[in-house]
């Protein structure tokens, strides 16, 4: 499997970071988690490119994950693509309804199919087998971990989590725990007070104990601009005790 960072920043542009989005890859599989703003020009910059995405699963609703949810529709209609599958949580349908709404011109351009999910059991999308849980934020959501098809592989077991906006919180590291890969909102340094997104301080406390092996920061607000390193080294203090890396667009990560 491998991870490519399409988008790290948050909903405050800035230059070098797209609003959230994440390309996973597994041989001829591909699926796209959120689709903010910008994410399409980094998706076009891949092998994959968005010709070969055709299922996006979302975190959550809000703008900085979605925005660019019907340009992905329309460059793959464009591209000469027929179908399209977004994943989410509850109130996605709503979500893509009120979308084409607006921009009805793109309505049945393409097959475009919307799927409901929820913690219940597994589900897959794009051809990964996906677990999910709630997080802890201003609109509900959830994060998810992913497997590949494996007869000899719980689902719950999978090697990458990715946490979507939310608090840092036990049952998240719970969620986590055996993964290879955990990427997790971080999304303003500790001197900075938030609510709903965590600061490396509480990240790297509420992480103690758990068996993560690599714990990569992301959703980085422009607060976070020149002290990535600080963040990483807070996060440790803490007692995260596995590596930490502050996600760029486009890193690639295999595992």
């Amino acid at each position: 499997m491998e991870l490519t960072v399409l988008g790290s920043g948050s909903a405050m542009p800035v230059p070098d970071r797209a609003q959230a989005g994440y390309l996973l890859a597994d041989g001829d599989r591909s699926l796209l988690v959120d689709c903010g703003s910008g994410v399409l020009q980094r998706l076009a910059g891949t092998d994959v490119g968005y010709e070969g995405v055709s299922t996006v699963l979302l975190t959550h609703h809000h703008l900085d994950h979605v925005a660019a949810l019907l340009p992905l529709l329309k460059a793959r209609w464009l591209a000469g693509e027929e179908h399209l599958e977004v994943v989410g949580p509850a109130g996605t349908k709503s979500l893509v309804d009120g979308l084409l709404d607006v921009h009805d011109y793109l309505d049945g351009r393409i097959d475009l199919a919307v799927r409901e999910v929820s913690t219940a059991r597994p589900f897959t999308a794009g051809g990964f087998v996906v677990a999910a849980r709630e997080t802890r934020h201003s609109m509900d959501g959830f994060a998810y971990r992913f497997s590949p098809p494996s007869a000899d592989e719980p689902p719950a077991d999978g090697p990458v989590t990715l946490s979507g906006d939310t608090e840092a919180f036990a049952g998240m590291a719970r969620f986590a725990d055996g993964a290879d890969l955990l990427v997790h909102d971080c999304s303003f340094p500790d001197d900075v007070d938030v609510s709903n997104h965590p600061t490396p301080t509480s990240l790297g406390e509420s992480l103690a104990g758990a068996q993560v092996g690599t714990l990569l920061l992301s959703h980085l607000y422009p607060h976070t601009g020149g002290r990535e390193r600080e963040m990483a080294e807070r996060v440790r203090e803490a007692g995260f005790d596995g590596e930490v890396r502050v996600a760029a667009d486009g890193l690639r990560l295999s595992l």
